[in-house]
């Protein structure tokens, strides 16, 4: 944001999205995708913004640069910025080829991440870290409760309300401690 903020951009042409950037379902990047005509400049920080993988980014670029003609200034690689004046064919294959392998190092940097995180789970699940919210305590009364239900006196429903749970809790309670009704 602080680079941003640099290039002294109004703030009422500043989009962020604070969902994540796993796709371009996000309400201010359809603003942004709007607001944006022929000739205008689309500054982003750095050239994985505009994707999560090579060929999001190429499909991306493709979209504002070739299809809407909106200028592309990547602020930490200015080699992009399309006002460059890069007119010549030269010019035009040179920032092709730095767009095609830094979208290609983004995608191996982000596969190599999600690799780590999978081997840093597997290896937390062996030490015995558990994920995921802690499960509910059963209350004091949940075993007159139970019993009540396998007696055939109340429904899981009856018994999940009087415990002030929901029925699936309650369910998977009586599951874990089988519990069962009589026929």
């Amino acid at each position: 944001m602080t680079a941003i903020l640099q290039e002294e951009i109004a703030t009422s042409n500043i989009f962020i999205d604070k969902a994540s950037g796993k796709d371009f379902d996000r309400r201010n990047y359809k603003r942004l995708l709007r607001k944006l005509r022929t000739g205008d400049e689309l500054d982003i920080k750095s050239i994985d913004r505009l994707g999560r993988n090579y060929d999001e980014i190429i499909e991306q670029w493709r979209l504002w640069v070739k299809k809407k003609q909106v200028d592309i200034s990547v602020l930490d690689f200015p080699l992009l910025n399309t006002r460059n004046g890069i007119e010549n064919v030269t010019g035009k294959l040179i920032s092709d080829l730095v767009l095609q392998i830094l979208s290609y190092v983004s995608q191996i940097e982000r596969e190599q991440i999600q690799q780590r995180q999978k081997e840093g789970i597997a290896e937390a699940m062996k030490k015995g870290v558990r994920f995921g919210r802690p499960k509910l305590e059963k209350p004091f009364l949940f075993d007159d409760i139970a019993q009540a239900y396998q007696n055939g006196e109340i429904s899981v429903q009856e018994g999940a309300k009087v415990l002030n749970v929901p029925k699936s809790t309650f369910h998977n309670w009586l599951k874990d401690e089988n519990y069962c009704p009589k026929e």
